[in-house]
């Protein structure tokens, strides 16, 4: 192999992977309506609608779980919704303890797991926002 042929593998392999990092699996979400909550007693509520790009191939079931990100040990829950594709999760594909902070604004931090049919882990994003 001569070295042209050797710059050329090396721009498609940096090509492929700047497609593949172009295209990694990202969350945005909205609060949406939630009922504005700051005595510290989390309501239990519908999820918020969830956006979503670069999903893994693969994909069957989407696991989202939400953490105080200032209170990290509070469980605030999450679901477990199946996806067959698309870009987004309604609310009302599960219930969670919605965000309620006693002492302020604090800053929260949904996960979503991208799981295969056979349950294993396929990748994973992360979004952060301030409530109220």
């Amino acid at each position: 192999m001569n070295g042209a042929t050797k710059l050329i593998l090396a721009a498609g392999a940096l090509s492929l992977a700047m497609t593949a990092n172009a295209a990694a699996f990202s969350i945005s979400f909205s609060w949406g309506n939630l009922k504005k909550c700051t005595t510290g007693n989390p309501n239990r509520v519908d999820n918020p609608k969830f956006s979503l790009s670069g999903v893994p191939a693969g994909t069957a079931k989407i696991r989202f779980k939400m953490k105080d990100i200032n209170v990290p040990n509070y469980n605030h829950g999450g679901g477990t919704v199946a996806y067959s594709g698309g870009g987004s999760i309604a609310p009302g594909a599960f219930k969670y303890k919605s965000p309620c902070p006693p002492n302020g604004a604090h800053m929260y931090e949904w996960t979503a797991t991208a799981l295969g049919a056979n349950g294993k882990k396929l990748g994973e994003a992360t979004a952060r926002k301030r409530y109220p």
